[in-house]
């Protein structure tokens, strides 16, 4: 049993070690081939945490011990004007400067500023900007196919062999007197002792037309040391081309694949130019969402600062017996109703912060850092008269999306080209020549006998091959262009919806401004109200209810400006993001903003 599994392995029975050492080696070559576990460090977390508790347990989660509504109230009495913010975007002052370790107070920021810090550090930026970078890569690989290959190899060896009986064979002599001439014999190649040499280098040239050249010098040396000694050295100068006929032939078939590349990279700048002006959009609609922010907490803050003073004065007519003490519980009410608004509008303005400390990603603005966003630049209030069809027009040529689809096309009508080329036969010509040498003294004499020209071999040939069906080629060639016939329809689709965008935001645009005109003369008509209710009120005309009516009326009238005002500018922007630009800017510069 044993004989027969040496046998097998091809192994000598005096190399038990040798036979071990390939028995641990293909065990352990099985085993690396089979073995399809994960990554064991990552199993085990997921291990570990699949089995952990689903729950959150929020008591043992608490900094402080829970309490009931009761508990909270009076200490929520106490520190409430505390906590709140002190003072509308105009009124917030900017501290001194501090050390870069301690967080700024505030931080004003122009709508330029919050542009340029978006193109330097918003991360869906960053991730997009690697894109082209792959898209690079990706025609440098194309490129690449046509670099020229050096190739050498060398191969030394000895053989010794045994004596071996060959063919049976009759001879014909030179000679038509030699004894030889019809004999037949039996020849036996002796036992011999040989050492070889082998020795190739050239280089391979791939070209544009679709050949292939193959430029080499091959050289041999061969000793024989039993029998005849015989010394031998060949050398040879080797130039060969081939070259398509039919398919694979021609510079434009065979540059497809880097034309094809070269769109998608154009494709790719064009798709990040496009994230790009979707962030910058992003964050100008984040930064008028925080303006509109502050302005509704300094509405909020009016009215409970409104009716807080509207408090104290009810007390004070009540304590001098001009008004009803009734009147203090409807003051309180109207304080009560106004804190609760107040309380949303601060956390309102925080939420929106954050989401432009997000957009924006600065080092210096942590998610969660007390530092407060002041907006600074003025909202634009002019009315504009815009052309309809001639914004609709510049949107067609500017839009990035179009343009996009535009070089997608590009590049399926040469993918196209490309596979109908493929469909062809496949009829290739094929040339070689070399001149040869054999010297049997040294190299240097087969060298020269190569350059003399003296011996040559030469040879010309056609090849072919024509598939049965061919239903591969075809299927691909109707696969692209069903494919492109899709983007055709997209394309189309993709304007139209491009020119719904124009109008719909044109309209919007308008309605805006109408917004803004009317709550402007709410505001005013508001106001004059509310000063002749408070008025009224002084003279016993009327309840503190009836003020308080007027002056909620008052606080939404100017909450229905701010968001117009705040929409108007949305409405800007949106205009300016339908027609493939953005607000402010002539080009997105990724380079200009990498140097800041």
């Amino acid at each position: 049993m044993n004989k027969r599994r040496t046998h097998y392995l091809g192994l000598p029975n005096a190399c038990p070690a040798l036979r071990g050492l390939v028995l641990l080696l293909a065990l352990g070559g099985c085993a690396g081939y089979f073995d399809t576990a994960p990554d064991r460090q990552l199993a085990k977390r997921v291990e570990e945490r699949l089995q952990t508790d689903q729950g959150l347990n929020l008591p043992a989660l608490s900094a402080a011990p829970p309490q009931t509504v009761e508990q909270a109230l009076p200490r929520f009495k106490e520190r409430l004007m505390t906590n709140l913010p002190k003072a509308p975007p105009k009124s917030v002052q900017l501290r001194p400067e501090r050390p870069a370790a301690e967080p700024e107070a505030s931080r004003r920021l122009s709508i330029a500023a919050v542009r340029g810090l978006a193109l330097e550090n918003n991360l869906d930026l960053k991730i997009a900007q690697i894109d082209p970078k792959l898209a690079q890569l990706a025609v440098s690989e194309e490129q690449a196919k046509f670099d020229d290959l050096i190739f050498a190899k060398a191969k030394y060896g000895q053989k010794n062999t045994p004596a071996e009986n060959l063919d049976v064979v009759t001879f014909t002599p030179s000679d038509a007197d030699s004894p030889l001439k019809n004999e037949t014999d039996k020849l036996t190649a002796i036992a011999q002792r040989t050492e070889g040499l082998e020795l190739e280098a050239g280089v391979v040239i791939p070209l544009r037309t679709g050949a292939k050249v193959t430029i080499s010098a091959p050289f041999d040396a061969k000793k024989q040391y039993r029998g005849v000694a015989s010394d031998q050295y060949r050398n040879a100068l080797r130039f060969s081309i081939s070259q398509p006929l039919l398919r694979d032939a021609g510079i434009a078939n065979n540059v497809a694949g880097i034309r094809i590349a070269r769109y998608e990279q154009q494709a790719v700048d064009v798709k990040t130019r496009l994230q790009a002006i979707r962030v910058l959009a992003a964050v100008e609609r984040a930064y008028w969402s925080l303006y509109v922010a502050w302005g509704e907490l300094d509405v909020r803050r009016q009215q409970y600062e409104n009716a807080a003073g509207n408090l104290a004065m009810v007390k004070k007519r009540v304590g001098e017996g001009l008004a009803a003490a009734v009147e203090i519980n409807r003051a309180e009410i109207g304080v009560a109703e106004r804190l609760e608004t107040l309380i949303v509008a601060e956390t309102t303005l925080k939420t929106r912060q954050r989401q432009l400390k997000l957009l924006l990603n600065d080092a210096n603005l942590d998610l969660d850092s007390p530092t407060v966003l002041i907006p600074e630049t003025e909202p634009t209030l002019l009315e504009f008269g815009f052309d309809r069809e001639q914004l609709a027009a510049r949107a067609l040529d500017g839009r990035l999306e179009l343009l996009e689809l535009e070089l997608k096309l590009a590049a399926d009508a040469t993918k196209i080209d490309y596979l109908e080329n493929q469909t062809l036969p496949m009829f290739m010509l094929d040339y070689q020549y070399a001149g040869l040498g054999r010297d049997t003294g040294s190299i240097n004499g087969a060298f020269d006998q190569t350059l003399s020209g003296r011996y040559s071999d030469w040879s010309i040939g056609l090849r072919m091959e024509i598939p049965l069906t061919n239903e591969l080629r075809r299927a691909r060639l109707d696969k692209a262009v069903q494919e492109r016939l899709q983007r055709l329809t997209t394309k189309q689709l993709r304007e139209l919806s491009v020119r719904r965008e124009i109008y719909d935001a044109l309209d919007v645009l308008g309605q805006n401004w109408r917004r803004i005109l009317a709550a402007r003369q709410n505001v005013l008509l508001a106001g004059l109200n509310y000063d002749a209710e408070l008025k009224q009120f002084r003279e016993g005309l009327r309840t503190m209810t009836e003020v308080l009516e007027t002056l909620t009326r008052l606080g939404e009238a100017q909450l229905r400006e701010v968001r117009a005002v705040g929409d108007y500018q949305v409405a800007l922007v949106d205009l300016a993001f339908a027609t493939g630009t953005v607000l402010g800017h002539s080009r997105v510069d990724f380079e200009q903003a990498a140097a800041r």
